[in-house]
Formats: C-alpha cells, sequence, structure tokens
C-alpha cells in the first residue's frame, strides 16, 4: 500500500500525556512525525489522567486542536497514542482534519523503508489489519484492484465489499508469509546442521546497530540518523579470529510501547532473534533515558520469547564522550556482559570480538581422534565447520587429529557417520603431537 505521507506535508502533533513522561517521549513523537517525511507545523500536550470514551482528548481539547489546525492549515493531525477507531472517526468529524494515530504513523514509516517482497508482505499485512476496523470511506482503489464487476453480491453495500475484498487480501499475504516463514525455517535448520552459530543485532531504534553490524561484517547496510532506518533483516556470514564461521544478522529496531499488531505481523523476521544462540543488545550510552529503553527493548524479546537468549550488553558511541574509555565489565552471573565501544570509530570492537567467541566456544571442548581412512566423510565434515585443530597421518593411513566442538556435536557426527565414537577418542592428544 502507499504511504500516506506521500500527500500530507504539514503536520500538527498532539502529545497526550497521561504518566507525566519526560521531554524524551514527546522528542521522540517529533523524531517519528519527521522520519515519517512530514514537516511538524505546531504541537499541542493534553495532561490527562484517562482517555475520554469518545473523544480520547476530551471535547475542549478537541476545540482546541481543531482551532489550531485551521489556524496553522494542517493537513493532518497525529496523536502519539492508539486510537479506537470509534474515536478516530469522531475526533475527525470534529476537527475536520484528517487524523492518524501512532500505529498508523509508525506503518506509514514501515512502508517507506521496506525494501525486500518479506517486509513489504509484512507491511501490508499489518496495514491492512490496522485499517480493517476504519472502514469508514468508499475503498475503489481495492475494488479496482480485483476487477470490480461481478464481485458485489445481492444488496452487498460498498463497505461490505471492501471488508471481503480486505479479508481475501489479508488471507493471501499471510499465505505467502507462511511460505517465507518455512523458508527461513529450513535456512535455520541447514546453520544448525552445518554448526555455524547466529548472532543478532537488537535494541532501540537508531541505537547504532547498523554501523555496528557493517563494522563486524564488511557489509554497506544503510546507515542514517532516523528512526528505523533498517526493516528488513539483513544476514552476513562472518568468520571470527580463531576460523570460525558466524551468522550475523542486523534487525528492525524496537520502540516504547511497539504495537502488538507490528509484533504478529513481523513474526517472520523476529523468529531470527528467538533463533539466535546469542543476542547482541546495542545501547545508546548518550540518551539520558538509557535505562528505560533498556527495559523496553528487553519487554519485546520478552514479548517475542527470546528471553532465554544469552546477551551481550554493547554500551555504544562512547565517542560522543572523551572521558569514557572501551572497556569489558563481566557479570557475576556470567549470562550478560557489558561492553564500551564505539561502532563508529572502532575503539573497543575487538572487546566485542573476543566476547562473541567466548559465547559461541564456551561449550567446546578439545577431543583427540584416530580416524581410519573410511572415515573420510567425518574428516570432510569437521574441516567444513571448522572444527579441526591439528592433523597428522596415522601409520594405517588414516588420520590422528584435533578437534574442538561441543561433546553432543561430535557424537551426532559420528553417529551420521556410522561410526562408534568410542572407537575413534584417543584419551591424550599429548603423545600424538
Amino acid at each position: 500500500m502507499e504511504s500516506k505521507s506521500a500527500d500530507i506535508q504539514r503536520a500538527l502533533i498532539v502529545h497526550v500525556d497521561f504518566k507525566k513522561s519526560s521531554d524524551d517521549a514527546f522528542n521522540e513523537f517529533v523524531q517519528l512525525v519527521e522520519s515519517a517525511g512530514l514537516q511538524v507545523i505546531g504541537s499541542i500536550r493534553a495532561p490527562r489522567s484517562a482517555p475520554d470514551a469518545q473523544l480520547f482528548v476530551g471535547k475542549g481539547k478537541a476545540d482546541e486542536i481543531a482551532q489550531t489546525a485551521e489556524d496553522l492549515s494542517a493537513d493532518v493531525v497525529i496523536f502519539n497514542h492508539s486510537l479506537m477507531p470509534a474515536q478516530e472517526r469522531n475526533l475527525e468529524a470534529h476537527i475536520k482534519v484528517r487524523a492518524i494515530d501512532r500505529i498508523g504513523l509508525i506503518l506509514d514509516i514501515f512502508a517507506q523503508r521496506a525494501r525486500s517482497y518479506e517486509g513489504k508482505l509484512q507491511v501490508e499485512l499489518a496495514q491492512l489489519e490496522h485499517l480493517s476496523t476504519r472502514l469508514i470511506r468508499g475503498w475503489t482503489h481495492l475494488e479496482r484492484q480485483k476487477g470490480g464487476i461481478g464481485l458485489r453480491g445481492p444488496g452487498e453495500t460498498q463497505l461490505e465489499t471492501d471488508r471481503r475484498l480486505i479479508g481475501q487480501r489479508i488471507k493471501l499475504i499471510k499465505q505467502r508469509l507462511q511460505k517465507v516463514h518455512k523458508q527461513r525455517h529450513l535456512s535455520r535448520q541447514q546453520r544448525k546442521k552445518n554448526d555455524i552459530p547466529v548472532v543478532s543485532l537488537v535494541g532501540y531504534t537508531n541505537a547504532g546497530k547498523s554501523t555496528l553490524f557493517n563494522y563486524l561484517s564488511g557489509a554497506n547496510v544503510v546507515v542514517a540518523n532516523q528512526l528505523f532506518a533498517t526493516l528488513d533483516p539483513t544476514l552476513r556470514r562472518v568468520e571470527t579470529s580463531s576460523g570460525r564461521n558466524i551468522i550475523l544478522t542486523d534487525t528492525v529496531g524496537f520502540i516504547r510501547d511497539l504495537p502488538h499488531e507490528l509484533v504478529e505481523s513481523f513474526q517472520a523476521t523476529l523468529d531470527e532473534v528467538r533463533e539466535a544462540d546469542l543476542l547482541i543488545h546495542v545501547i545508546d550510552v548518550d540518551h539520558e533515558q538509557r535505562q528505560q529503553r533498556i527495559d523496553d527493548v528487553n519487554e519485546v524479546i520478552e514479548l517475542i520469547g527470546a528471553t532465554n537468549v544469552p546477551q551481550i550488553e554493547v554500551y555504544n558511541k562512547i565517542d560522543n564522550y572523551p572521558e569514557m574509555q572501551a572497556r569489558v565489565q563481566l557479570q557475576e552471573d556470567d549470562l550478560n556482559t557489558r561492553i564500551w565501544l564505539s561502532s563508529h570509530s572502532g575503539e573497543g570492537v575487538h572487546f566485542l570480538h573476543e566476547e562473541i567467541e567466548r559465547h559461541i566456544n564456551q561449550n567446546r571442548h578439545a577431543h583427540f581422534l584416530n580416524l581410519p581412512v573410511t572415515a573420510g566423510q567425518l574428516r570432510a565434515k569437521l574441516f567444513d565447520i571448522g572444527a579441526v585443530r591439528h592433523e597428522d597421518e596415522n601409520e594405517k593411513g588414516g588420520w590422528t587429529m584435533e578437534v574442538e566442538l561441543e561433546d553432543y556435536r561430535l557424537h551426532k557426527l559420528c553417529e551420521e557417520a556410522r561410526l562408534d565414537i568410542s572407537q575413534l577418542e584417543l584419551q591424550s592428544g599429548a603423545s600424538r603431537y
């Protein structure tokens, strides 16, 4: 679906405050509007203890919004909260200007950012599910898309037709996304089979994930000082200092009060986070609401079922503070290591490399094997996964090897090669090298 901002330029924003929040929430709201390509021509703050059932902000404040919108020639009024369909309709009738809520704004940004086939499907699904409850106008563009003539049943109104067409489109998109989900699942299964760990970058939007991703992978992912600059997930194969391959993924940034509709629509993308072996939680050390943003990201991680995935907390952008030094802080529980670095200058990134190595190799042990000449398939597999540390030929034309990998993985590889691990593994490799 086309971005709403294509024909909307001048925006009056309404910041409704139920929690007496800091200026950070307001500033982020302004950033969201500007990220959609709109011009903020004015703002109205509306402190309330609870939303009004009909107009969300109450009649007096709605009158003020209507007058301000008229005075400033606003094209749209944007609210920083989710509106019920009835509230949105009542507001538009009252202020005589189109009203958009927080979800509609974020969806508009996503529609502009989506580039991949999957990303566009996910955005369209979220848009249709959000707008299906707000059908108050004729959606003739949908009828034209389907051909129009012959589709309408006896006595069927335009609104009923539009709802049916939207329902059909939603069903089709979900079917296509299910195919994408299966393809991603097969890819993840293949990576697990090949013993390739997946490391996913997560964090609040605009925390510097893409800059760090580019530094670690040598990729050229778009970096911009704006919210949701990255929408489509990017995967790159990266070789660690020990020679082991990992898959590094850059994902969409999180945000406070992330609508559940978006989480549900982006399941195919967020699976990359849930199925990861390690999360790198990128945190903007320069932000005054740092802890709140950490909590917001962890809330989304919990929402998608990824709380059991180990985390490395990366405090990024230390180059903005000359007194800050790159360093590593190991937590007592050994679960969440903290690293201070700059993805812009590269200062401290070597600490992150070391911690990634430690996490992905912490369950790997040295094994000494005496392979017969008939075990060529197992030998090749051990080289493929980067497990071989040393190798010599033995007296029977086979190989004496030192390998490093998890116990369960070695046993599984031997089972696949139909070899008995007890006949292959030596008690000590000291005498072999």
